[in-house]
């Protein structure tokens, strides 16, 4: 997520001495199948039409969607403030849930969901999603719910989480889920900021095989927000909670409700959704999203950039709906466009390894849309684990979350799917609201670790310090140029903040905190946050590049690379590896790594220091918090660790790194 000030963190600022250093290369090439080109959604001809009139592209986008009343102006654009589909009116829920129920289609499968209990299974049809989510509506709107008002999720990966998104949307309540791994501080920072009325949360869920409470951190946050009139808690372990004044069960409220509620629509500009980001500094940024052109947007990806064909398609994607991938492509998009999808509560290692692939070959799924993260995780198993399952139905992979490194995505493409799938690198951000840049399936010869061109309709470059576009071959800085109907509107109740994070460092230009490159084919490629380049020697050096470089070693799974401070070279590459299941540590395991990163990157990239560590620092939804190691390599204190899915990591580093010899 974009920091506070992009581009001026203490590696950022060195950003103006050049642009970055372009080091990896990648020559594998990997041509869409010839049977998903012939039949895809997408086609290129859809970058010509994009080209030639952009808005009446977004226009026939939009018309896939149900309007109450079609827009009078497509965009209204006072920089950096959008309106798109102006004076349009739909209903999220109805473009979701009823219109494929009014189609004949109410028998279709919505959501295939798998609790981590091994035989914890439920199948919500089209239909049955429709009258859970108009007795959530009616139930709502009889605790004094409204248009405009917040409502607060705080919830396992149960089906009620989609099921109160969706009566939210269907009343015109602004939605802000947080996700059901935050600590009771966090949750009441995001409840404050929003000004919730509603928490709809549960009395936990099921996590590495035991329940996991949610009701008493609620209970805590809640208990410092007076302007929470009720707290609507499922039932779903069965743990002992306490039970407030607010509280009111799930089923005694919803279960009682009428199934019959009335879709009203609302205006295509009004909010549909607050999602937080944490800030590098200060207090959480709550993204808005608004209501046509979001649902626009993540509909129409999701039919080009999946190839969705609902009618035998099953989809999944393992996000949690907590995150901005879950809304948009677990909740919006797949049932927008009538999708059959499957929704996994549990972590994929419980009750063993195999669990996914096991889901996988149980429901048939063809497309799988996972993290860069997961992926290098399912190689330290082994590439044994996978191929005890059948997996042939898959047909098409996604990435999503952060750069995938080259070899990451080979074993993706080679032991997931089957050296058949194609595999679309998708890069965009909770600001962006849907994906931005990625290959079309049927369309682009992929190379690994590129992200590769713009969607049709996005504008997007890459810039050095001054604005101006690089050359091919060049590196700098990612900018969107022209707007988009996904975008943020602003931050929830700070213009301002809006402005200066996102739109100050280059006038009238998005610019969302990444580094990138252009090959010399004109095709992009992701370098992370721009405050984690190092300046080595006079040398911004990405720490994707060189994290790309050490996992493309047969004994690495995984790498976190950092800048310290150096006498020499001004910064000095500190790197953290995670072995393969295969791999032995050895002494001179470090020296090896050393000598690889060099031979792949060139001299100036090899580092300082290697350090084989059992693993590194996470956060829930799987980054790899490299502030933390920064904090470590420079002998700092360590910052904040509450949001890490393990804490005592970072001892195990820490105990570590002394005895790490720097290279000679």
């Amino acid at each position: 997520m974009a920091p506070e000030t992009p581009g001026q963190g203490p590696s950022g600022a060195n950003q103006s001495q050049e642009t970055l250093s372009n080091l990896l290369q990648e020559t594998r090439r990997f041509a869409p199948p010839e049977e998903l080109a012939a039949s895809a959604n997408v086609t290129a001809a859809a970058y010509d039409e994009a080209a030639e009139d952009r808005l009446a592209f977004w226009e026939r986008a939009a018309e896939r969607l149900t309007w109450a009343k079609r827009w009078d102006t497509t965009l209204e654009w006072n920089p950096p403030f959008a309106k798109w589909f102006l004076g349009g009116q739909l209903n999220v829920a109805y473009n979701c849930v009823d219109r494929h129920v009014e189609a004949g289609r109410g028998d279709k499968v919505a959501y295939y969901w798998e609790g981590e209990p091994e035989g914890d299974t439920r199948t919500l049809t089209y239909a049955d999603l429709q009258r859970e989510v108009n007795k959530a509506a009616n139930a709502l709107q009889e605790l004094g719910v409204g248009k405009g008002d917040r409502v607060a999720i705080y919830m396992p990966m149960i089906p009620e989480l989609p099921i109160a998104m969706l009566a939210c949307a269907r009343i015109g309540a602004i939605h802000s889920v947080v996700f059901g791994g935050f600590s009771a501080t966090a949750l009441k920072s995001r409840i404050d900021d929003a000004d919730a009325k509603l928490v709809i949360t549960a009395d936990g869920g099921f996590r590495r095989g035991a329940p996991s409470a949610l009701k008493p951190t609620v209970d805590e946050a809640v208990a410092e927000c007076p302007g929470v009139e009720h707290v609507l808690v499922v039932r779903r372990t069965g743990q002992d909670v306490a039970v407030t004044p607010k509280d009111i069960w799930w089923h005694d409220l919803v279960d009682k409700q009428s199934d019959v509620h009335a879709a009203v629509p609302h205006d295509a500009e009004d909010p549909l959704y607050i999602l937080y980001t944490s800030g590098t500094t200060g207090k959480p940024k709550g993204i808005l999203h608004t209501t046509g052109g979001y649902l626009t947007q993540v509909a129409w990806t999701h039919h080009a950039v999946f190839d969705l064909k609902p009618e035998t398609d099953i989809y999944w994607c393992t996000a949690d709906i907590g995150w901005v991938t879950g809304h948009s492509y677990i909740v919006y998009g797949p049932l927008a466009n009538g999708a059959t999808s499957v929704i996994y509560e549990g972590t994929p290692d419980t009750p063993h390894r195999g669990r996914f692939w096991e889901i996988v070959q149980k429901y048939k799924v063809t497309i799988c849309y996972t993290a860069p993260t997961a992926i290098r995780t399912f190689m330290k198993w082994g590439d044994d684990i996978p191929a005890k399952y059948d997996m042939s139905s898959l047909r098409v992979l996604g990435s999503v979350g952060e750069p995938i490194n080259p070899e990451a995505y080979v074993w993706y493409r080679e032991h997931i799917g089957g050296n058949r799938c194609p595999v679309v690198d998708t890069w965009w951000q909770t600001e962006t609201g849907a994906i931005m840049i990625s290959p079309l399936p049927g369309v682009t010869a992929t190379k690994p670790g590129a992200a590769m061109r713009p969607l049709p309709g996005i504008v997007a470059d890459v810039v050095d310090d001054t604005g101006a576009s690089v050359p091919n071959g060049g590196g700098g800085f990612l900018v969107v140029r022209e707007p988009w109907p996904s975008m943020l509107r602003t931050i929830w109740g700070d213009d301002q903040r809006y402005i200066d994070t996102y739109w100050s460092r280059f006038e009238g230009m998005y610019f969302p905190g990444d580094g990138a490159k252009r090959d010399e084919d004109g095709d992009l490629w992701l370098l992370g946050r721009v405050d984690d380049v190092m300046l080595v020697s006079g040398h911004n050096i990405s720490t994707t590049e060189v994290e790309s470089a050490l996992v493309s070693h047969p004994k690495v799974a995984e790498a976190a690379v950092v800048g310290a401070t150096d006498p020499v070279t001004g910064q000095a590459i500190v790197a953290f590896t995670i072995l393969r299941g295969s791999a032995e540590e050895s002494d001179d395991i470090a020296a090896e790594l050393r000598n690889h990163v060099a031979k792949t990157l060139g001299p100036i990239a090899k580092p300082r220091q290697i350090l084989v560590v059992p693993e590194l620092p996470k956060t829930r939804s799987g980054k790899i918090m490299r502030r933390l190691l920064r904090d470590v390599a420079e002998n700092r204190s360590l910052g904040d660790v509450t949001t890490l899915t393990d804490s005592s990591v970072m001892k195990l580093i820490s105990e570590k790194l002394p005895t790490a010899k720097p290279e000679d």
